[in-house]
């Protein structure tokens, strides 16, 4: 009973056929609370008394509680047994959110792998480019060092040759 909307065109309350042409409203009688002693100087401290209080909160919950002989024309005047329609309405849901969305987003899948696809290529070109510049740059490096190297070492043999021819004169 709690998990149902209600609606209804009777009213929750019976009239009652009277000789007055007045209708008269029905008067709520609220329920009767035990009496609490208070001490007078905790009601000057206070803005509103705790007998105050409670009577505001026993007026306010009173209208909102179903009275035990409306029940029935409660559950006559149920709409939706959420107990039941709403799995139903929780599977209609899902199966058009997949079905609505299901090409959609298979299509932006493609695009988003196409872009990456395109931007891999572009990235690797980039890369092997800048590997191609940086072989031959190193590659002229090395060449200028091999003939640094190929220069010292033909004068070093040089020395070596000089120093040799001169000692086996000094020998001799």
């Amino acid at each position: 009973m709690a998990n149902m909307i209600m609606a209804s065109s009777k009213t929750l309350i019976p009239s009652t056929s009277s000789s007055s042409s007045v209708p008269k409203t029905p008067k709520f009688q609220l329920p009767q609370l035990p009496q609490i002693p208070i001490l007078k100087t905790e009601i000057k401290n206070n803005t509103l008394s705790l007998k105050s209080t409670v009577s505001i909160a026993t007026a306010a919950a009173t209208p909102t509680t179903p009275l035990p002989s409306l029940a029935a024309e409660i559950e006559k005047a149920a709409l939706f047994d959420f107990n039941l329609t709403l799995p139903i309405i929780m599977g209609e849901f899902l199966f058009l959110i997949v079905k609505d969305t299901s090409t959609e987003v298979k299509q932006l899948e493609d695009e988003a792998t196409a872009i990456m696809k395109a931007a891999r290529a572009k990235i690797s070109a980039a890369l092997n480019q800048m590997k191609k510049e940086t072989t031959v740059e190193v590659e002229a490096k090395l060449a200028e060092g091999r003939v640094k190297v190929e220069v010292e070492l033909a004068e070093a043999l040089a020395k070596l040759e000089e120093q040799k021819v001169e000692t086996i004169k000094a020998l001799y």
